[in-house]
């Protein structure tokens, strides 16, 4: 029998303990939405006797998770075409198109990424209300297409750089408008960014609550991450059912992250490795 190098041991255990750590509130967020209240005021940390399925039925139904989950799919499905429709737009032009401001440009874009949230939500949130955006779906499709935008244009900017100049030079020649090239050379070639950088825009808008919260008062117009942290105060003694609020919305993020995360990984490294 082989012995297993010393050097193997010394990154398999903390890199098994790291995942430990990383699964075991999933696990145990599953375990709970299986319980009744009784089994676990009794014993928190005991498996589920059965696969009970009420809690989970509950929580879309009588809770609202349901009406909540149809708003997040709205909400971040709007949001992230017009994030790629107008950042691929925005990273053609700075990348390949030559006219004059157009670094300062690209740099005034950059600039969005270094302004957090909390620093313009008051004017902001002003700004909507005399817009009459306020707890309306257009508004808060806006406030995240404004707030993820500058990341877009940068990831969409980086990868069209790579592409050469004289692709388009000679569509151009062939005698193709700007828009020509834009969408029938530029768009088709941008397939993999436009891939990464859309699952990722997806990622953030779903998995936000402050925007939300911020923009979206009113019960009916919740999205799904604001939905769960009402229930820790409405269901704070049923704690099966607000597990199962949590698994409803932490389902989708585990869906896309198993089956995309190689497209997950291309769109970071095209963020830090590319322009």
């Amino acid at each position: 029998m082989s012995r297993i190098p010393l050097g193997r041991w010394v990154v398999a255990v903390p890199m098994s303990l790291l995942a430990l750590a990383t699964i075991y509130p999933l696990l145990f967020t599953v375990n709970v939405a299986m319980k009744t209240r009784r089994e676990y005021i009794l014993d928190r940390f005991s498996l589920a006797g059965d696969l009970r399925w009420e809690n989970i039925t509950t929580a879309w139904t009588s809770v609202g998770m349901g009406r909540y989950f149809a708003n997040s799919v709205l909400v971040v499905t709007c949001s992230v075409v017009l994030l790629l429709l107008f950042g691929s737009m925005a990273g053609f032009a700075l990348s390949q198109l030559r006219f004059r401001g157009s670094s300062a440009l690209f740099l005034g874009c950059l600039a969005g990424l270094f302004v957090p949230f909390q620093v313009i939500m008051v004017p902001l949130a002003r700004i909507m209300a005399d817009g009459g955006l306020i707890d309306t779906y257009p508004g808060l499709v806006l406030v995240y297409v404004a707030q993820f935008l500058p990341f877009t244009v940068f990831l969409m900017t980086s990868y069209y750089k790579t592409i050469p100049p004289d692709i388009v030079d000679a569509a151009r020649i062939d005698g193709n408008s700007v828009y020509g090239v834009y969408r029938r050379i530029m768009l088709p070639l941008g397939t993999p960014a436009l891939l990464s950088v859309g699952i990722l825009n997806a990622l953030f808008c779903w998995n936000d609550v402050l925007m939300s919260l911020v923009m979206m008062p009113s019960a009916d117009h919740r999205t799904l991450m604001v939905g769960v942290t009402s229930l820790r105060g409405q269901y704070s003694n049923d704690i099966p059912t607000f597990a199962s609020g949590v698994l409803i919305a932490a389902i989708p993020v585990l869906v896309v992250y198993l089956f995309l995360q190689r497209q997950i990984a291309d769109g970071v490294a095209a963020g830090s490795t590319k322009g």
